[in-house]
């Protein structure tokens, strides 16, 4: 049975804390009336597991959620009819069991971003901080909305992102098989027809380096491509710790063209998200906390952070931004500006506007470019080659005449 601690008071004004075993928070308050204390707090504690497999939802089908919602809330029906509604209506079992849950806890008294916290890995993180600061700050249903808003463009990014790449990766997993093919079937083929050069040491070094990497392939390929395939496996679980986060990250914005489409797309989640919360009255301390989740980059995420702690001494929001050097100039300067004139709501959602429409421009021209590149790097592949191949036949033939 999950265990709560709890804060509460006794008729005197007393402080009394501890902990109860019981099936649900409501038990837990029935409990602490039964005993004549009134409770400051109750929290469930680390020993209560969700009852669901944490699996992934499509991203649109949460956004199409979160919209729903905020139209039933907006329109006068109770939070927990609506929840009700929503679970009996989707066709997604583990959306559907994920609301369940969801309205379980909000009938035990806690709040809509409370009870999504518990299930963060599918929700996300910035969707529960900004439900939670929707409660908080008495805009709830503004707040689903825009999380719906933000959820639909960011997967419509996504899908756009991986659309653009498709082509490239296909090109470029295609050569490598064609060429690994090659170096395993077709070269060794020759290896017999260059003994009389290898014999009289004339044969190319090229030649010989192709000849011994087709031998080494053919020998020992179902290691080499278990190690490929395992190494991936590793790297992809080590990616998923805490500093292959921060590592991977930190290559995004490091790489020569795409670093700075990766930074203009983070600064412009970030600018949309702290935008907005500002518009819905939220004070900026806490809008920077649930925006630097929004980055989805953790350098980034670091540097807002930074920024926070520097609001709270009474500087601006310009000048920490500033020296971090992961947000641009331009951006930085507009932020000012802002600040200066009392606008910096509307200049944020300016700002990310044009960054995301600059940024795709952006992206598409480095596409177009790595289309061509990527076939300029198969084409030189093949002709490495063939050149390593044909040479000693011609080298043959012109000692034969």
């Amino acid at each position: 049975m999950p265990e709560f601690t709890y804060v509460a008071r006794e008729a005197s004004g007393q402080k009394v804390t501890g902990v109860l075993e019981a099936a649900s928070r409501r038990e837990v308050l029935t409990q602490l009336a039964n005993r004549s204390l009134y409770p400051v707090s109750v929290e469930a504690t680390g020993g209560a597991e969700p009852r669901v497999r944490l699996r992934r939802v499509p991203a649109q089908l949460l956004a199409a959620t979160y919209s729903q919602l905020s139209d039933l809330l907006r329109n006068g029906v109770p939070l927990l009819r609506a929840l009700e509604i929503l679970r009996r209506q989707s066709s997604n079992r583990v959306l559907r069991d994920l609301l369940l849950e969801v309205y379980r806890r909000v009938e035990d008294g806690a709040s809509l971003g409370d009870a999504m916290a518990r299930y963060e890995p599918v929700f996300g993180e910035m969707a529960v901080s900004m439900i939670r600061a929707g409660g908080e700050g008495g805009f709830l249903e503004e707040s689903l909305a825009r999380v719906a808003e933000f959820t639909s463009i960011q997967e419509d990014l996504r899908k756009r992102t991986l659309g653009a790449m498709a082509y490239p990766a296909v090109l470029a997993v295609f050569g490598v098989l064609v060429v690994m093919l090659l170096m395993i079937f077709f070269v060794p083929r020759f290896e017999p027809l260059f003994e009389n050069l290898r014999q009289r040491n004339e044969l190319p070094w090229v030649t010989e380096f192709l000849l011994a990497s087709s031998t080494y392939l053919q020998r020992w390929s179902p290691v080499v491509f278990g190690g490929i395939f395992g190494g991936l496996w590793l790297f992809r679980r080590w990616l998923n710790t805490d500093r292959g986060k921060w590592w991977r990250d930190r290559l995004k914005l490091s790489l020569p063209v795409a670093g700075k489409i990766f930074c203009n797309l983070a600064v412009a989640r970030f600018c949309r998200v702290l935008g907005t919360l500002l518009r819905n009255g939220v004070p900026i301390v806490r809008a920077l906390e649930i925006a630097s989740q929004a980055t989805g980059n953790r350098l980034l995420g670091e540097a807002v952070q930074k920024a926070t702690e520097n609001i709270t001494a009474g500087q601006t929001l310009a000048e920490p931004l500033a020296r971090s050097g992961r947000f641009p100039l331009t951006v930085v300067e507009m932020i000012a500006v802002a600040e200066q004139s009392n606008t910096l709501d509307s200049v944020l959602l300016d700002i990310a506007d044009t960054l995301e429409k600059n940024t795709w421009r952006q992206l598409d021209l480095a596409v177009r470019l790595l289309e061509p590149a990527m076939l300029m790097l198969l084409a030189a592949m093949v002709l490495m080659l063939v050149i390593a191949l044909l040479y000693p036949v011609l080298k043959m033939s012109s000692t034969i005449g």
